[in-house]
């Protein structure tokens, strides 16, 4: 399940071209369906937060399968670009409701190792990512009209929907978040570690979400062909598939805070030493290895966040911070789409976003050191 939801999310990096080209939009208008998908994403994390307080957790998971099923039928039909922006925003929709459900039940059907079973969890959805570019270019291959894309998406929704009602059934689940029926009481025990996470997820998939989403025709302006553009983006997530698991793990041993930061400032500095590189060798290199340290963030902020908050509040405070972070990494596509369309050339706009990031992570260390920071 988790395969098919991230899947939804990402699926529209590699066809802004196709959109493009299509509908005959601009890259504002393109960036702004990714913005959609990830806007949607965010929408429903806190009122799931709130779903949760009284509806068992593998109802609202099988929820967001016929969601995510009926939001793929109807992009497949679409026939304008303002459909295809309703289509994303709905795939969002249940990929939020997905994550802010599914992370705290894996925490709690593995609470002895929780690091190892998020970074499964993320690693399965991290395939999708990276399926999702080969996927696009297979699919254009053998039928040319981007729509099977998302039929096939339907389809396979509706048949993993199916069999994880059955699954459910007959398995006995975890009762670790029968405690936790208020959402307001979560935020306001738990706000110190809800706001690092947002903070810290926030602004980096800010310019996460700028990058990966342009990451094609941001290639191209370097002089790199269409396909080689296209398939960078294979590389990128592909390369986030063992940080998943590797970071998972070390999230279980080393100081998680410190962990959490230094992963940061090395994204930062990886993007910024991509925009200045030209040479094909050294950027399928960065692109690497920009995919394994981001993609180290996720399970590590998870890790932290759902082994520290107690069974009373988990859920709803994760649902606070899911949905925080969110609105606010959902807007980068967007920005970066606009600030091209002004006339800003892509290495300009990363740089810059970088600096601010990096003005982000010496804020926090700061804090850090001065022990203002929740450990």
């Amino acid at each position: 399940m988790i395969f098919l939801v991230n899947l939804g999310r990402v699926i529209f990096a590699p066809l802004l071209g196709e959109f493009i080209a299509v509908f005959r939009i601009g890259e504002g208008t393109a960036g702004l369906i990714a913005t959609l998908a990830w806007l949607g994403s965010a929408l429903p994390r806190v009122p799931t937060g709130w779903l949760l307080t009284r509806v068992p957790r593998h109802r609202v998971i099988l929820a967001t399968g016929g969601v995510l099923t009926g939001a793929s039928v109807f992009i497949a039909s679409a026939t304008s670009v303002a459909m295809v922006a309703v289509g994303a925003l709905l795939m969002g929709l249940a990929a939020g409701a997905y994550f802010v459900a599914a992370n705290p039940l894996v925490s709690e059907l593995y609470p002895e190792r929780v690091g190892w079973a998020i970074g499964i969890h993320g690693m399965t959805s991290q395939i999708a990512a990276a399926a999702a570019a080969p996927l696009v270019t297979l699919v254009l291959a053998l039928f040319v009209d981007w729509r099977f894309v998302f039929a096939a998406i339907a389809v396979a929704a509706a048949a993993v929907t199916t069999l994880l009602f059955f699954v459910a059934r007959s398995t006995t689940l975890p009762d670790a978040g029968s405690a936790d029926r208020d959402v307001i009481a979560a935020i306001r025990s738990e706000w110190r570690a809800v706001l690092l996470g947002v903070v810290v997820v926030g602004t980096t998939g800010f310019l996460w979400q700028g990058l990966f989403n342009f990451y094609e025709l941001y290639m191209i302006t370097k002089g790199l062909s269409e396909t080689t553009a296209k398939n960078l983006l294979t590389v990128i997530f592909a390369a986030g598939v063992p940080a998943f698991v590797v970071s998972g793990k070390l999230a279980d041993t080393l100081p998680r805070v410190p962990y959490i930061l230094a992963i940061i400032t090395a994204f930062t500095a990886c993007v910024l030493a991509l925009t200045v590189s030209s040479g094909l060798v050294g950027i399928v290199a960065l692109t690497a290895v920009i995919g394994y340290v981001l993609h180290s963030l996720f399970p590590a902020v998870d890790t932290y966040l759902l082994d520290t908050l107690p069974d009373e509040s988990r859920a709803s405070a994760y649902a606070w911070y899911s949905g925080g972070m969110m609105v606010i990494q959902a807007t980068g596509s967007s920005a970066v789409g606009a600030l091209r369309e002004a006339g800003l050339a892509y290495d300009a706009i990363f740089t810059q976003l970088s600096l601010g990031l990096l003005v982000v992570a010496a804020g926090l260390l700061v804090l850090q050191r001065a022990g203002r920071l929740p450990q």
